[in-house]
């Protein structure tokens, strides 16, 4: 379940391994574990989360695998400065955004989406499929709909990009479609034009724009209506962020989405 659907339709039940993993994840990413704090030992651990040594071990290589942690012979098993953390996994990304907003944690997923995204959509304006193109413009047609919830756009916008993300071809875009999602989570508790007729329009009209870009096989063009519907989606988080009370938790009731 990614960023967005697990905020729009709440947690599945967890296996204890995932139990494990998020739990001792999110505490890491929200410091409430501090770098380079070591944590308790395997006998501890277990006993604290009621699970077998072997689950624990498989967690703590998940764990390790995102670089929150470190194990070492004799040392122990040691959090890792947050600087080494892979912020392009989905989970780190995740627990990082339900730990509390800030204005620069938004702006720096800004800067990733306008670093990789204009990119992704001039890679399919010159590869997409005949199919490729018929389908997105099924998907932005789906936004043009004043019966549109929070959390119905939500979805559509998502489908969007990684649609796009998809077409470029390139399988690096796709790896880290993370970051868009993560930008619409937080998108989907700060603002939201599904209550509004006018900016519903714009929605369909932006992104509309994106794929006859895309479709006319203008690499330029497609740059420029995706770099627009990432600035407009911005500035939208911006005024609703400067408007409501700081540090908001993703867990806590949304209060709409914000289409990018």
């Amino acid at each position: 379940m990614g960023l967005l659907e697990t905020t729009i339709t709440g947690r599945k039940g967890r296996s204890s391994h995932a139990h494990v993993v998020a739990e001792l994840g999110s505490a890491i990413v929200a410091g409430r574990i501090p770098e380079g704090a070591l944590l308790p030992g395997d006998a501890e651990l277990s006993a604290r989360f009621g699970v077998s040594r072997t689950v624990l071990r498989e967690a703590m290589k998940t764990l390790s695998a995102k670089r929150l942690i470190e194990a070492k012979a004799k040392v122990g098993t040691r959090v890792v400065d947050r600087a080494s953390w892979n912020f392009f996994d989905a989970d780190v990304l995740g627990w990082r955004c339900q730990s509390g907003l800030d204005f620069e944690f938004i702006e720096h997923l800004a800067e990733m989406r306008m670093a990789l995204e204009p990119a992704a959509a001039a890679a399919a304006a010159r590869r997409a499929s005949n199919d490729d193109i018929v389908q997105l413009y099924a998907i932005a047609a789906r936004f043009d709909d004043l019966a549109h919830t929070p959390e119905t756009i939500a979805k559509v916008d998502l489908e969007f990009h990684l649609a796009i993300a998809r077409m470029s071809g390139n399988p690096f875009m796709r790896s880290a479609s993370a970051i868009v999602e993560a930008a619409l989570a937080i998108s989907f508790q700060l603002s939201s034009p599904a209550a509004s007729p006018e900016k519903i329009d714009e929605v369909a009209t932006n992104h509309l724009r994106i794929v006859h870009a895309i479709a006319s096989r203008d690499p330029d063009k497609a740059v420029h209506a995706m770099r627009h519907v990432i600035e407009v989606g911005k500035s939208r988080i911006r005024s609703s962020f400067a408007a409501s009370e700081p540090a908001r938790h993703l867990g806590e009731e949304p209060a709409a989405v914000t289409a990018s």
